[in-house]
C-alpha cells in the first residue's frame, strides 16, 4: 500500500484498495482503510478560504446621477501570458462607463486614486458598491470613503446578481472588447479600452434607458435636476432638442 501510494500521490484508500485487489488481495474495505490510516497516507484537507463578512443590506435603486456607483475587476492576458486586470466603475444610474484601468496589478490605493480622479470630475458619489475583494477593503479605500463621505456598500460573498448592472456591463467588455482583440502590451489594452468606453457611452443606446445612449440619459438627468419644479413643462421641449442635437 506504501509502494502505491508514493506512485500515486493524491489517491484515497478505495483508489489504493483497486491496486490490492489486482495484486491479489482478498481483504475487504475496512482492513483496508484502517491500515490506510495507521499508515498515515490520509489526504490532508485542503482549508477552506475564509469568506469575507456580509457588511450591507440590498442596494436600493438610484434616483439620480452619482447616488450609486458599482466596482468591478475583469481579466485577460496579454500576447506574452501576462494577465492584466480592469478595473470597471460605473454609475449605475445613467449606465455610464465612468473608468477603464487596466494594468498588471492594481491595488486599494490604486483603487482611491481611480475614485478621486472621478470624483474631480463629476462630483463624489453618495454609495460605492462592489464586492468583497481585498483592494475593496483595503485602509486607502476607508480612508477616501471617509474623507468624502462616500458609503462603501458590500454586496453579500457569492451573490454577483447584487451586484447585476456592473456584472451585465463585464459582459459586454469581455465579448466585444477582450474576445475581440489579440492585446500585445498594456499601452494597447488602455487605448483600446478608452475607444470602447467612449463608443459604450456615445453610441450604444440601451433598452432600460429608453433607446438612449448613457451619455444622452445623463444629460437629461442633468438638465431635469438644474430646472425648477414651476419649470417642469419646459423639461420635455429641451429634452426633446437635445435628442435632435445628438442624433
Amino acid at each position: 500500500m506504501n509502494r502505491h501510494a508514493t506512485d500515486n500521490q493524491g489517491w484515497g484508500y478505495r483508489s489504493l484498495m483497486d491496486w490490492l485487489i489486482r495484486d491479489g488481495f482478498k481483504d475487504n474495505h475496512k482492513r483496508v482503510y484502517r491500515i490506510y490510516a495507521q499508515e498515515g497516507l490520509q489526504l490532508g484537507k485542503r482549508k477552506r478560504r475564509q469568506k469575507a463578512c456580509y457588511r450591507g443590506n440590498k442596494l436600493d435603486i438610484p434616483n439620480g446621477l452619482n447616488e450609486l456607483w458599482t466596482m468591478d475587476f475583469v481579466s485577460d492576458q496579454l500576447a506574452d501570458g501576462r494577465v492584466f486586470r480592469l478595473l470597471v466603475v460605473m454609475d449605475v444610474h445613467s449606465r455610464e462607463c465612468l473608468a477603464l484601468e487596466a494594468d498588471t496589478s492594481i491595488g486599494g490605493q490604486r483603487v482611491a486614486r481611480v475614485l478621486e480622479r472621478l470624483k474631480e470630475q463629476r462630483g463624489a458619489p453618495q454609495v460605492v458598491g462592489r464586492d468583497n475583494g481585498p483592494e475593496f477593503r483595503s485602509r486607502h479605500m476607508d480612508q477616501w470613503a471617509y474623507e468624502n463621505g462616500v458609503k462603501l456598500h458590500f454586496i453579500k460573498p457569492g451573490t454577483p446578481t447584487q451586484n447585476a448592472y456592473v456584472e451585465s456591463l463585464n459582459s459586454q467588455i469581455r465579448k466585444r472588447l477582450l474576445n475581440v482583440h489579440w492585446f500585445l502590451d498594456l499601452n494597447e489594452v488602455r487605448r483600446l479600452a478608452e475607444i470602447w468606453r467612449q463608443k459604450y457611452n456615445t453610441i450604444q443606446r440601451h433598452g432600460s434607458l429608453k433607446k438612449q445612449t448613457p451619455e444622452q440619459f445623463a444629460a437629461h438627468a442633468r438638465l431635469r435636476s438644474a430646472t425648477p419644479p414651476c419649470a417642469g413643462h419646459e423639461i420635455n421641449n429641451k429634452q426633446n432638442q437635445l435628442v435632435r442635437l445628438t442624433l
